[in-house]
């Protein structure tokens, strides 16, 4: 297979395919019951990444029509602090999701952070409640990169039913959930883009390069620059990358992307691939939790 065979998946269009469709539901949900979506972010510091990161998210909430609020905080906020906003925001009825950016300074146990957010607020589903909800197949909230990667594959005609994946990286945030999206017998977008055989691989796993030259569809989410290399993908492979790596060269990810196009026949590119998507799930678990939200008050 030539360099110029294989297919960019390019997350950027995909992403605002699903901003369009996401405008249109959250416009029809405003008018029918008054209310109008809100995402709350807050951030503690001032680091560069994670500011850029929430700019993009306020400006993704302005483009499909949610609400925003941004509590920023200074470094050395203390836990009680942070655990008392996290109170407020849970008991506030105009927001309906919560976001903490991560990573929190030194200091600030996250885990506590995180797990302190009402979970029908839980946007990033990261609360324990929402992780066991989707291990079993029922989710309230899908996680966004995972997420995001389900509809990359989907929307550009892979299927991953009966296919095998496999995914280098283990993290809470993609290598766990995105193996239990995966292997779920369905998903936001069908049966189609679930049902996978599912490896996970890790820095302890041997051979590395022996298994992931079996997989129909790779996913690297290492946080190692151009790890992954064409010797290590079967070719006609749909090779995701998650990863984003600041080099000298600038960003890139943790696939070598000009060696791995020569032999993958699909790719998504770094930037410009999951990034976009990520940010876009996030809008999706916004007006799910409205939805959740609004429902449950008229109930009560």
């Amino acid at each position: 297979m030539s360099a110029d065979t294989a297919k960019i998946m390019d997350g950027k269009a995909i992403s605002q395919e699903i901003q369009t469709e996401l405008a249109s539901e959250t416009s029809q949900f405003t008018q029918e019951t008054g209310v109008t979506p809100c995402l709350a972010a807050v951030l503690v510091g001032a680091d560069a990444a994670s500011e850029v990161y929430v700019r993009n998210k306020q400006r993704a909430c302005e483009r499909v029509g949610l609400s925003s609020q941004l509590h920023k905080l200074p470094a050395d906020t203390s836990q009680k602090t942070l655990l008392d906003l996290i109170t407020e925001l849970n008991n506030d009825p105009l927001v309906h999701g919560i976001l903490v950016q991560l990573p929190l300074p030194a200091g600030l146990d996250s885990t506590q952070i995180l797990d302190s957010i009402n979970p029908e607020k839980d946007v990033d589903a990261f609360h324990p409640e929402n992780v066991g909800l989707i291990s079993q197949g029922r989710p309230r909230f899908l996680p966004c990169t995972p997420h995001g990667v389900q509809q990359i594959l989907d929307r550009c005609g892979i299927e991953l039913s009966g296919k095998h994946v496999v995914i280098v990286g283990r993290s809470e945030i993609v290598g766990k959930p995105m193996a239990m999206l995966l292997v779920n017998r369905d998903s936001t977008r069908g049966p189609q883009a679930a049902n996978a055989t599912v490896t996970i691989c890790h820095s302890r796993t041997t051979d590395l390069a022996a298994i992931t030259q079996t997989a129909d569809v790779l996913i690297a989410a290492i946080g190692k620059a151009k790890f992954i290399t064409a010797d290590m993908v079967k070719p006609g492979a749909a090779v995701v990358d998650v990863g984003i790596n600041r080099t000298a060269e600038g960003l890139v990810g943790d696939v070598d992307f000009d060696d791995v196009s020569t032999v993958a026949q699909h790719i998504t590119p770094v930037p410009g691939g999951v990034g976009p998507l990520t940010v876009t799930m996030l809008m999706h678990n916004t007006l799910t939790a409205a939805r959740i939200q609004t429902s449950n008050a008229a109930v009560e």
